[in-house]
């Protein structure tokens, strides 16, 4: 038996089999209905979906794998679905977090270009985690990724994409790929002996020696586990508080007074709680972020009630509430079922109806950390950026991109920045350990590729 693939541009392979459930919340199949039926995802957004089918074939099944995306089948049987890669087409950068315009830049200035472009991605979401839905059964392994990116090249080839984009995967899809398709010294020699001095894109059979590269970013976790007591789950906040240094806890107990003193109080309300108000009042407070930048926010008030109509139990919402109990801020949450040791919370959209001081700190930061206690969750991942989680107890992780380049011409001075920036964000992820709050019982000890 080996594996093939097809290319499909719905998602009718949800039927065809039985699947495992994700590993975070973004890649349900909940989650990725509510961004096609609001228009977040599809042609007009500029997300063009179409999904890579992998399955496993015998050696007499009769079946054609080469197709036309001009003639995609909108519905294809295949005996033995293995896994399925999405991959939208696309002509710009938006709601991606790993950011890659010096790279069009480059293309820009020998005249060629860099659109349109292959991403791998939840969309929206700088989140970590699964990039492939598997069938049941299935252990993601290099034949699977390696027939995927055969089908992710061939989806470049019909529309001429610049690259392919995997963003914020596991690491261990990573190693996988970096591995089976490394970047090395033939590879180097071969873009080398090309001059970039083409005033035009030209068509080339994809290599077979393409590597897929590696960039590596920062992101803030917060455990609950209490170190000096065998890494239980900590039972309150003030337990919490009481793993880091005393000018750290005073600190964060000066926040939490500010809000109080502003005559603010916090309230938290999960899955059905959450009535049609809020999501009202909620989506209000998430235009009024990006309003402040001149920008439209990325999602619209009908895929947050998609959420809560069919996401509810993955659903907390924190809200602040003045004096007069009206509410002034809000704070939108998707977490695990608290079943398995990596249940986490995922801090993801905030936003308020003015300035209050100490107030994103606390509806962001310290209502999840109480929540995650609560509801015995293992991590609590507040989003991307922001150095200022540090010193509230989150501690760096490391973050992965993969990035498979057509142009050999390009590989070499991309590879090297991506070497460069992996040995900076080591660096970085090294001095921000050492500006961790925690005493000497609870520091965690530093690993580079975590």
């Amino acid at each position: 038996m080996n594996l093939q693939y097809v290319l499909l541009n719905d998602n009718s392979w949800q039927s065809q089999g039985e699947w495992q459930t994700p590993d975070t919340p973004f890649m349900s199949f909940a989650f990725w209905q509510a961004l096609s039926d609001t228009g977040a995802i599809g042609e007009e957004a500029g997300w063009l979906p179409i999904y890579i089918l992998v399955h496993r074939v015998e050696s007499d099944d009769d079946f054609t794998v080469q197709q036309s995306l001009s003639s995609v089948e909108a519905s294809i049987k295949v005996k033995q679905p293995v896994a399925v890669l999405p991959v939208f087409i696309k002509g710009h950068h938006r709601g991606e977090f790993v950011f890659d315009h010096s790279w069009a830049q480059a293309y820009a200035q020998y005249g060629l270009d860099y659109y349109p472009r292959l991403v791998t991605s939840a969309p929206y979401t700088p989140i970590t985690g699964q990039r492939l839905w598997l069938a049941e059964g299935e252990t993601l392994d290099a034949e699977i990724i390696n027939t995927a990116i055969k089908g992710v090249d061939d989806i470049a080839q019909q529309v001429d994409a610049s690259g392919w984009h995997g963003l914020f995967v596991t690491p261990e899809m990573a190693t996988i790929a970096t591995t089976l398709m490394p970047f090395n010294s033939h590879t180097r020699s071969a873009g080398q002996s090309h001059g970039v001095d083409s005033a035009s894109n030209t068509s080339m059979n994809i290599a077979s020696n393409t590597p897929v590269l590696e960039r590596q970013g920062c992101q803030f976790l917060w455990q609950n586990k209490n170190l000096s007591q065998n890494d239980q789950l900590f039972a309150d906040f003030e337990e919490f508080l009481a793993t880091l240094k005393a000018k750290k806890r005073k600190t964060i107990r000066a926040e939490r007074r500010k809000v109080a003193e502003q005559g603010i109080t916090c309230q938290r309300k999960c899955g059905d709680e959450i009535i049609e108000s809020d999501w009202k009042t909620f989506y209000h407070c998430y235009v009024m972020t990006y309003a402040v930048r001149g920008q439209q926010p990325y999602l619209s008030i009908d895929f947050f009630e998609a959420l809560a109509q069919n996401m509810a139990e993955h659903v907390m919402l924190a809200q602040a509430l003045d004096a007069g109990g009206e509410i002034i801020a809000s704070s939108l949450f998707l977490y695990d079922k608290p079943d398995n040791k990596m249940a986490t919370l995922y801090g993801r959209y905030w936003g308020a109806l003015g300035e209050y001081d100490s107030l994103h700190f606390e509806l962001c930061y310290y209502q999840g950390i109480e929540f995650a206690i609560e509801q015995g969750l293992h991590y609590f991942d507040p989003g991307t950026q922001g150095e200022h989680k540090l010193i509230r107890g989150f501690i760096p992780t490391t973050t992965h991109s993969l990035h498979r380049i057509y142009d050999a011409r390009f590989v070499p001075a991309i590879a090297d920045f991506c070497h460069k920036d992996r040995l900076h964000m080591a660096q970085y992820r090294e001095q921000a350990f050492e500006a961790l709050p925690f005493n000497i019982d609870n520091m965690p000890t530093f690993d580079n590729n975590e």
